[in-house]
């Protein structure tokens, strides 16, 4: 057995480590052991999906020597550490890219905590990822939700603590449904191993007894996952959150952490109750319909704002809409373009966030009007927050545009839905492109005064992470055929 199947615990037990030191730690030496942390995960993740696809299937990795009912298991195949290796990436590129905003917002005696959450919320991440147990997935949905809260009102101002409390409220109620979900699967199959469970859970399915007792074990943990994720309708905690959080931690928050909960349900779909069951219940319908709903409500949401920070933070509201609506289109096409979904998102909210923090920096306003010629004065926050405005859009060579090509490609898999998939899709594309093409258009408009540039270089932290975010998502835009059907090796093995 090749070494590198030890990654996923080593990375986990590195990351709870690397917590415990950074708690020791003065501010800048505890970001130091983060930001290599990341790099780290980020390395040891990619190697291990490589080595998924050379071998083309499943590894199970035993923790210990006790096999189930007391054992329990890591698994993963392609997508597992894709998944490990983009989270880690990306937290590594918000927190360079926020350093600026992160030494102004936070406390010196209190730095060194942030990083304790960050490497808390990346622990967690990897380990809804890589885990082949239901209630191990639970315990780090919890230490998630606590690590998410800490970064979130580390930022002492009265809107961060009052988005913390009702980020908490609606994370409890989700974590309650998923938890109640769990209980009723083992009272009925006594596993928690996933494995065992999916083929207890198609035994009974099969048969037609606890039909009822499953069905509601399935709504109660998709939907338990989904508030935590910001479906439509339990998505009003966002604005605030995403929007007045320091930039670093609304980027991990909008871009990664909610990802993890919809990847774990992935997971939970394919890995638990399977294809068949799910989507024979019905319960894919019902996201169908709350995913399209949480398009258009979250676009005009967004169309309204003036306050951009909170039009980026519910255009997070859509966007997750469309992850949704994928995963309740189909088990093939639709559940491709989620993931890929997952990935722009990923990739580009942080780098919508990043760049608004530095324009504001530039003009001293939130507010759309304000922020008239500032992408003369912040040329690389402009071209940034353009380029993120345009793959939310769908603009082709971004990888938006290729989202949107996936799920209209996956209507087609669903006679009675193509029309109106396309519609919410066209109708989605009109709103995004209505409140981002505006700020864009102010960004770019001179009012006639002068006003000193700012060199490309003046905040070098941000540039680099910038660039990487705009590299990243222009180059899967361009070449998405290779990424794609890795997505689609890696959903046969989950």
């Amino acid at each position: 057995m090749a070494f590198s199947v030890n990654f996923p615990l080593f990375s986990i037990v590195l990351c709870l480590l690397c917590a415990v030191v950074s708690s020791l730690l003065g501010g800048r030496a505890a970001r130091i052991v983060s930001l290599a942390l990341c790099a780290a995960v980020a390395v040891a993740s990619a190697i291990l999906s490589a080595y998924g696809v050379r071998i083309g299937r499943a590894t199970e990795y035993l923790m210990g020597h006790y096999p189930h009912p007391w054992g329990n298991e890591l698994k993963f195949g392609i997508l597992e550490p894709l998944l490990a290796a983009l989270f880690a990436l990306v937290m590594l590129l918000c927190l360079v890219g926020g350093k600026r905003q992160l030494l102004n917002d936070l406390a010196p005696n209190k730095q060194n905590f942030y990083y304790v959450m960050c490497d808390l919320v990346l622990v967690a991440l990897l380990a809804l990822s890589y885990t082949n147990d239901l209630f191990t997935g639970y315990v780090f949905i919890e230490i998630c939700t606590i690590a998410s809260c800490g970064i979130l009102m580390i930022r002492q101002i009265g809107r961060t603590t009052l988005a913390a409390a009702r980020y908490m409220i609606f994370s409890l109620i989700g974590s309650g449904l998923f938890m109640l979900g769990v209980i009723l699967l083992y009272a009925i199959t006594g596993h928690l191993l996933m494995p065992n469970l999916k083929s207890a859970i198609a035994a009974l399915w099969e048969s037609g007894s606890y039909r009822t007792v499953l069905l509601t074990a399935m709504t109660l943990i998709t939907f338990g996952l989904a508030v935590k994720s910001g479906l439509f309708p339990f998505h009003f905690w966002m604005p605030d959150t995403y929007g007045y959080a320091t930039p670093a931690s609304g980027g991990i928050l909008s871009g990664l952490v909610s990802k993890g909960y919809i990847f774990f349900l992935i997971k939970v779909i394919f890995s638990v109750f399977g294809t068949d069951v799910f989507y024979g219940s019905g319960v894919s319908n019902v996201l169908y319909v709350f995913g399209a709903l949480g398009i258009l409500v979250g676009s005009i949401s967004a169309a309204r704002e003036k306050d951009v920070f909170r039009m980026v933070a519910y255009s997070s509201a859509a966007q997750i809409g469309y992850i949704y609506l994928g995963i309740g289109l189909s088990p093939a096409l639709g559940v491709i373009a989620a993931l890929f979904h997952i990935l722009t998102h990923a990739v580009t909210k942080p780098m919508l966030f990043l760049s608004c923090a530095q324009l504001k920096e530039a003009t001293g306003s939130r507010l759309r009007p304000d922020w008239r010629g500032m992408a003369h004065v912040n040329r690389m926050a402009g071209l940034a927050f353009t380029v993120g405005a345009f793959s939310m859009i769908g603009i082709p060579l971004t990888m938006g545009f290729v989202s949107k090509y996936r799920f209209a490609l996956a209507a087609f898999e669903r006679t009675a839905l193509i029309v109106p998939t396309l519609v919410v899709l066209a109708l989605s594309t009109v709103l995004n492109a209505l409140y981002f093409v505006r700020v864009v258009v102010a960004l770019y408009t001179t009012d006639g005064q002068t006003r000193p540039r700012m060199h490309i270089w003046n905040h070098p932290a941000y540039a680099v992470s910038a660039i990487a975010l705009m590299a990243m998502n222009l180059a899967a835009g361009v070449a998405a055929e290779p990424l794609v059907l890795l997505l689609e090796r890696g959903i046969t093995l989950l």
